[in-house]
C-alpha cells in the first residue's frame, strides 16, 4: 500500500510532528514490558525505517512509516509480543520496499531479525512454467513460517489488520482482492492461533468491503438495538452478580455483542432473520483463582449459572476437560434467561483469560504442567508434515492446511486414555493418520467404543478409539473423500504419489526396451523430445501411461534417429481460423492485464465484444456487485462478489481476475431462485403467485413446493432484469400473512 512521495500538500516539519507524536505513542504502549536496552534497540529500528521509507507515503497520502509503527504498536498491545517482535514489525517492509538488505538487518539487528524478516517478505516472481501465482506461493511463504517461527505469522496478521482498518483509500477492486484474502486465509490462521478479538475484527472489515450493504445493515439494527440490549444485558447479569459474591467469588462479569460477521454467519447458515439470532451476546466470567483451583471454581460458577436459569444441553462446551488444540480453556453454556431469550455465558479463570486473548503468544508462558510441549507446540508439529511436503504445489498446500484452520474440534480418546484434538466431521481414518502415518497407512477398520465400525465413520466428541490395520492395506484415491484433516489428505497424497512412481518405473523400463529394439538409447534428452511431443506434463505420467498400456509405442518409429538423439515427427500446422483465435487470445490477455481495463456487461456480451458466461454457482443478476474470471478451459465467468467460491478465487488467483460492472440495460433478463417459507394456509401460494404474476409481471420459470405438518417451503425460478426489481419482490412476498421468510439462493439450472 505504499508509493513514492508525489503531490502530499504537508510540510516536511508536519509530517515530522506526526511521525513522532505516533512513535512516542508506540512507546507509551510499551511501557514497563521493555527493558531500557530493548528501548534502545526499538528505536534504533525505528530510526533505521524511517530513513529507509523517508520517500514512501502510503495511498491515503499520510508518511509510510506511519504504517510500520501501527503495526508496532498492534505487535505490542493486542498480541503483547517482545522486542525482538517489535523491532520485526517496524522494519517488515524494508527489504520488499526500500534499498535495504536482509544482511544490511542481519549486520544492525542479529540473525533471528534476519530469519523473521525474510520470512515477512512476499516472493517477487515464480518459477516459469510454475502452476501456481505469486499470492499462492507467498501464502505457502507464510504458512511455512508458521512451524518454525510463529512470530512471523503473528506480525504479518498485525500488518494485514492495519492494512484493513485502513483501506478506505484504496481502489474498490484493491479493497475486494484484500478483504477476500483477509477473509480465505488470514482470519482463519489468526483464529486457530487464539487471537479470536483479531479474527473477528478481520471478519468484520472483510464483510464490510466484500458485502457492504449487508454490513452497514447490521451495524445499524444493532445499534438501533444497543439501549434496549444493555438493558436486558444488565438484568440478566444482576442475580448472577449476586450468587457470585455471596459465594466469596473474586471476579469480572461483562456483557458484550456478537461480532457483525458472526451474525451473519448465523442468518446465512440457519436461515434467520436478525430478529431471530437467539445468542446477539455473550456474558463473560473471568474467575480470580490459582491455577490449582481454577478448574473446580470455573465449576462453582457454571453450577450457580445454571440454577439460575436453564441450560441448552446441546450448546454445552467442555474446554476444560479437554482444552482446543490452541490452548483455549472454558466453559461455555448458552441458558434461557427469564424474558425468553437464549443468552450464551463463557465462564474461565484469569490465565485462562490471557491465552484467550493473546492466543499463541501466551502459551510459552503457560506451559501444561511440567510438560515438554503444550498443546500448540504438539499442533505446530503436526502440521510441519503437510506445510514441508516438496511435491505439492501452493494451491494444494493451503487446500489441506485450511481444513485445519476453519473447522471446530472433537476430542476423542486412545485406546489408553490419551486425549486427541481433531476437526468436526473427522473420521476414524483421519484418527488413524493422527496417531501415526503408517497406522493410517494400513488402517481396514477401527473400533469406537468397542463396536466395529468402517475407516470412514465420524467420530464423536469424548469417543475412544482403537485402530485395525492389515499389512495388506494400500491407500487408494477413495480415501481423500474420507478424511477431513490436512495431515491425513497429504500422506494420502504422498503414498499414492509414491504408489504411482512405482509403477511409472515399471513403463520406463518398457520404453528402455522398445527403444533398445531400435538401437536408441534412453536418456533425458530422448525422454524430454516423446514427452513434449506427446503433451505430458511430466515423465511420471508419461511412464505411468506407458506401465499402464494405454500408450500405442508404434509411435516411436515416426520419430528421426540422428546420432542417437530422437528429433520428434513435425505436427500438421494450424488452420489459418487456429492461428487467427491464438492472436485473438494473446490481445484479450493484453487487454486484461491492462489495471485500467473495465468489462461492462450488457447481457451475453461485453461492450467490447468479450464472451462470457454468469457462473453457476451465484448466478449473477443486474445490479449485484461482480467480477470476471478468467478460467482455464471455460472461458470468463462472471461471479458475484459474495459467491460462495469469491474469496477462494479472488485470494489465489487474483491474476486472472477481471474489474466487471452492468450497463443500464432493461432488454435482458436473469434466471434467479428465491426460497420461501412459511405456514401451510389455504391461498397463501395464490397469494404468492398473484404478486409474481399479477401485480409485478415477473415470469417464472418454474415452481416446487414441499410440504409437511403446517409448515411450506417453495422454490421459485424468476426471470428479473436487476437486483431492485427482485427485492421489490421479495419486500412484496414477505408481506403475505403466513410467509415466514423469502430469500435468494444460487441453483444452478
Amino acid at each position: 500500500m505504499a508509493k513514492l512521495l508525489s503531490s502530499y500538500t504537508e510540510s516536511e516539519e508536519e509530517d515530522k510532528k506526526v511521525i513522532l507524536r505516533a512513535y512516542r505513542s508506540l512507546l507509551r504502549s510499551i511501557g514497563t514490558n521493555v527493558n531500557k536496552d530493548g528501548k534502545k534497540r526499538i528505536r534504533q529500528a525505528f530510526e533505521v525505517a524511517a530513513e529507509a521509507h523517508k520517500h514512501m507515503r502510503r495511498k491515503s497520502g499520510e508518511p509510510y512509516i506511519l504504517h510500520p509503527i501501527a503495526v508496532a504498536k498492534i505487535v505490542a498491545t493486542e498480541m503483547y509480543l517482545g522486542t525482538t517482535s517489535i523491532i520485526c514489525a517496524l522494519l517488515h517492509d524494508t527489504v520488499e520496499d526500500t534499498e535495504m538488505t536482509l544482511d544490511d538487518i542481519q549486520f544492525d539487528f542479529g540473525n533471528t531479525a534476519r530469519d523473521i524478516i525474510d520470512g515477512l517478505t512476499k516472493i517477487s516472481t515464480v518459477a516459469a512454467g510454475q502452476d501456481s501465482s505469486l499470492q499462492a506461493e507467498n501464502f505457502r511463504k507464510i504458512l511455512l513460517t508458521l512451524a518454525d517461527d510463529p512470530r512471523v505469522i503473528l506480525i504479518k496478521i498485525a500488518d494485514r489488520l492495519h492494512n484493513m482498518r485502513t483501506l478506505d483509500s484504496m481502489r474498490k477492486d484493491k479493497q475486494l482482492k484484500i478483504a477476500s484474502e483477509t477473509s480465505y486465509i488470514y482470519a482463519p490462521i489468526a483464529h486457530r492461533l487464539g487471537l479470536y478479538e483479531i479474527k473477528s475484527e478481520l471478519e468484520d472489515l472483510s464483510l464490510r468491503y466484500t458485502q457492504p450493504e449487508v454490513y452497514f445493515d447490521l451495524k445499524a439494527k444493532l445499534a438501533n438495538t444497543k439501549k434496549e440490549r444493555n438493558k436486558y444485558i444488565r438484568e440478566f447479569i444482576k442475580p448472577v452478580k449476586e450468587e457470585l459474591q455471596s459465594s466469596g467469588f473474586d471476579f469480572e462479569i461483562a456483557g458484550r455483542s456478537k461480532s457483525i460477521h458472526s451474525i451473519w454467519n448465523k442468518m446465512e447458515t440457519k436461515h434467520v432473520a436478525f430478529e431471530e439470532v437467539f445468542d446477539l451476546f455473550a456474558i463473560r466470567i473471568i474467575i480470580n483463582s490459582s491455577e490449582a483451583d481454577e478448574n473446580n471454581d470455573c465449576w462453582k460458577a457454571f453450577s450457580i449459572i445454571t440454577s439460575l436459569y436453564h441450560q441448552n444441553s446441546d450448546r454445552m462446551r467442555d474446554w476444560l476437560s479437554a482444552p482446543k488444540s490452541n490452548g483455549y480453556e472454558a466453559l461455555h453454556t448458552t441458558v434461557m434467561s427469564p424474558k425468553g431469550k437464549w443468552v450464551e455465558v463463557q465462564i474461565r479463570s484469569k490465565r485462562m483469560n490471557e491465552i484467550a486473548e493473546k492466543g499463541l503468544a501466551a502459551h510459552w508462558k503457560y506451559k501444561e504442567g511440567n510438560q515438554k510441549d503444550s498443546k500448540i507446540d504438539l499442533w505446530l508439529k503436526n502440521i510441519r508434515e503437510t506445510l514441508q511436503d516438496p511435491d505439492k504445489n501452493a494451491f494444494e498446500l493451503i487446500s489441506d492446511i485450511k481444513t485445519d484452520l476453519f473447522k471446530d474440534e472433537i476430542f476423542c480418546y486412545s485406546p489408553k486414555g490419551k486425549v486427541i484434538n481433531l476437526p468436526k466431521g473427522a473420521t476414524a481414518l483421519d484418527f488413524a493418520f493422527e496417531i501415526h502415518s503408517e497406522l493410517g497407512k494400513t488402517c481396514i477398520g477401527a473400533k469406537i467404543n468397542y463396536k466395529l465400525v468402517p475407516i470412514s465413520e465420524e467420530i464423536k466428541n469424548g469417543d475412544q478409539l482403537e485402530i485395525i490395520t492389515s499389512k495388506k492395506q494400500k491407500p487408494s484415491s477413495d480415501w481423500l473423500s474420507i478424511v477431513k484433516t490436512g495431515k491425513a489428505k497429504s500422506r494420502i497424497k504422498y503414498y499414492l504419489k509414491e504408489e504411482k512412481r512405482k509403477i511409472a518405473d515399471e513403463g520406463k523400463a518398457a520404453l528402455k526396451r522398445k527403444l533398445k529394439n531400435l538401437s536408441i538409447e534412453l536418456h533425458d534428452h530422448n525422454a524430454m523430445v516423446i514427452m513434449n511431443y506427446l503433451n505430458y506434463d511430466s515423465h511420471t505420467d508419461m511412464y505411468y501411461d506407458m506401465a499402464q498400456q494405454s500408450f500405442d509405442f508404434k509411435i516411436l518409429k515416426t520419430f528421426e534417429n540422428k546420432n542417437g538423439h530422437l528429433v520428434a515427427p513435425k505436427k500438421s500446422k494450424a488452420p489459418k481460423t487456429e492461428k487467427k483465435k491464438e492472436k485473438e487470445e494473446k490481445q484479450l490477455k493484453k487487454k486484461l492485464s491492462s489495471k485500467e481495463f473495465e468489462l461492462v456487461l450488457f447481457g451475453s456480451e461485453s461492450s467490447d465484444k468479450i464472451h462470457y458466461t454468469l457462473a453457476n454457482c451465484c448466478k449473477p443478476i443486474q445490479g449485484d456487485d461482480v467480477f470476471g474470471f478468467v478460467t482455464t478451459g471455460e472461458g470468463m465467468k462472471i461471479h458475484t462478489n459474495n459467491c460462495p467460491n469469491a474469496a477462494s478465487l479472488l485470494a489465489q488467483y487474483s491474476h486472472r481476475v477481471v474489474k466487471a460492472k452492468w450497463a443500464n440495460n432493461k432488454d435482458i433478463s436473469f434466471l434467479t431462485t428465491i426460497r420461501i417459507t412459511g405456514i401451510d394456509d389455504v391461498g397463501i401460494i395464490n397469494s404468492i403467485t398473484n404478486i409474481i404474476s399479477g401485480q409485478l409481471k415477473i415470469n417464472m420459470r418454474s415452481m416446487s413446493i414441499d410440504s409437511s405438518e403446517g409448515l411450506f417451503e417453495g422454490r421459485i425460478k424468476v426471470f428479473v432484469k436487476e437486483k431492485k426489481e427482485l427485492k421489490k419482490l421479495i419486500e412484496k412476498i414477505e408481506k403475505v400473512s403466513g410467509v415466514h421468510k423469502v430469500s435468494r439462493i444460487d441453483e444452478t439450472n
